[in-house]
């Protein structure tokens, strides 16, 4: 196995969205916003067990790297979708699926280089951080306020990554210290998620 930490941190995240996908499932609640959070954590985790396989076993694979891009432009849409939901806006859907087209087109054609999904990914991160902050400005829920701790810890996660900040450059390289706060935040947004879901079904 190649970059053996990469790649059980990738792993690992992977086996946590899945966790989180059946536990959301098993509320037996079908409202929109419950099934996009679904959508949001199955996206993530497939996006990490793609990763994982591919910086352990198959490096360089262009199959693998463009599904891995393709499986982050589902995760921006259902950040559009989740956020469009807490703040009533309707008509971002839409625009949401039609981003996901350009992007899916860009992607498969012209450019599959890591950008592109940082292009497609940071908006709607932003706007779904913008959205919790606002639903937690209204209802003060600490389970929410959790969550928009989470999503602040992803950028932290992300500037980690970029800036090549590891354990050990062999052993525990900048990549899996990214995987494992990426653990952490996902951990507390699936809080919030769970607590979104149930208010929303008390009052659908």
């Amino acid at each position: 196995m190649k970059e053996p930490d990469v790649t059980l941190t990738d792993y690992l995240l992977a086996a946590e969205c899945a966790v989180f996908c059946v536990l959301l499932l098993r509320e037996q609640v079908r409202d929109p916003l419950r099934r996009w959070w679904v959508i949001f954590f199955a996206s993530v985790g497939l996006a990490a067990l793609i990763g994982g396989t591919v910086h352990g076993f198959l490096p360089g694979n262009t199959v693998l790297w463009t599904a891995t891009m393709l499986t982050l432009g589902v995760t921006s849409v259902a950040g559009w979708f989740i956020g469009s939901l807490l703040l009533g806006m309707r008509w971002l859907r839409p625009v949401a699926v039609v981003l996901l087209g350009i992007y899916a087109g860009v992607v498969l054609f012209v450019n599959s280089t890591f950008v592109v999904a940082i292009a497609m990914y940071l908006p709607a991160t932003v706007f779904l951080l913008l959205a919790m902050v606002a639903r937690y400005a209204t209802s003060r829920d600490p389970g929410v306020g959790i969550g928009v701790a989470g999503l602040v810890l992803t950028f932290v996660a992300a500037a980690v990554q970029q800036l090549k900040v590891g354990v050990h450059p062999v052993y525990f390289n900048h990549n899996a210290l990214y995987h494992l706060i990426q653990f952490v935040a996902l951990w507390m947004i699936f809080i919030a998620a769970r607590q979104l879901s149930a208010h929303q079904s008390l009052n659908s």
